[in-house]
Protein backbone atom coordinates (compact mmCIF):
# COMPACT_ATOMS: atom_id res chain seq x y z
CA UNK A 1 0.00 0.00 0.00
CA UNK A 2 1.29 3.71 -0.96
CA UNK A 3 2.20 5.79 2.30
CA UNK A 4 3.37 9.34 1.88
CA UNK A 5 7.19 9.75 2.54
CA UNK A 6 5.86 13.44 3.70
CA UNK A 7 2.92 15.34 5.28
CA UNK A 8 1.29 17.41 2.69
CA UNK A 9 1.36 21.04 3.69
CA UNK A 10 -1.89 22.94 4.54
CA UNK A 11 -1.68 24.79 0.91
CA UNK A 12 -1.38 21.88 -1.07
CA UNK A 13 -4.40 19.79 0.50
CA UNK A 14 -6.45 22.93 0.41
CA UNK A 15 -5.47 23.49 -3.43
CA UNK A 16 -6.12 19.87 -4.14
CA UNK A 17 -9.70 19.89 -2.19
CA UNK A 18 -10.33 22.85 -4.63
CA UNK A 19 -10.78 21.16 -7.54
CA UNK A 20 -13.88 18.92 -6.21
CA UNK A 21 -16.78 20.54 -7.81
CA UNK A 22 -20.42 19.27 -8.24
CA UNK A 23 -21.53 18.98 -11.26
CA UNK A 24 -25.30 19.75 -12.23
CA UNK A 25 -27.64 17.40 -13.04
CA UNK A 26 -28.56 16.46 -16.76
CA UNK A 27 -32.02 16.99 -17.63
CA UNK A 28 -33.95 16.32 -20.87
CA UNK A 29 -37.12 17.79 -21.68
CA UNK A 30 -40.00 14.37 -21.57
CA UNK A 31 -41.39 14.39 -25.22
CA UNK A 32 -45.07 13.63 -23.84
CA UNK A 33 -45.50 16.67 -21.12
CA UNK A 34 -41.94 18.53 -22.44
CA UNK A 35 -41.28 18.78 -18.20
CA UNK A 36 -37.54 18.09 -17.23
CA UNK A 37 -36.72 14.87 -16.04
CA UNK A 38 -33.48 12.59 -16.15
CA UNK A 39 -32.31 11.03 -18.66
CA UNK A 40 -32.79 6.87 -19.16
CA UNK A 41 -35.73 7.60 -16.61
CA UNK A 42 -39.54 7.51 -16.03
CA UNK A 43 -40.75 10.86 -15.90
CA UNK A 44 -42.49 11.34 -12.61
CA UNK A 45 -45.03 14.24 -14.19
CA UNK A 46 -46.73 11.84 -16.84
CA UNK A 47 -45.08 8.35 -16.08
CA UNK A 48 -44.26 7.57 -19.63
CA UNK A 49 -40.55 6.08 -20.35
CA UNK A 50 -40.01 5.36 -24.25
CA UNK A 51 -43.19 5.92 -25.11
CA UNK A 52 -45.00 3.80 -23.23
CA UNK A 53 -47.09 4.68 -19.75
CA UNK A 54 -44.97 2.67 -17.14
CA UNK A 55 -45.92 4.83 -13.84
CA UNK A 56 -49.52 5.53 -12.45
CA UNK A 57 -49.53 8.99 -11.54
Amino acid sequence: MAVPKRKMSRSNTRSRRAQWKTAAVATVACPQCKSAKMPHAACSVCGTYNGRQVLDV
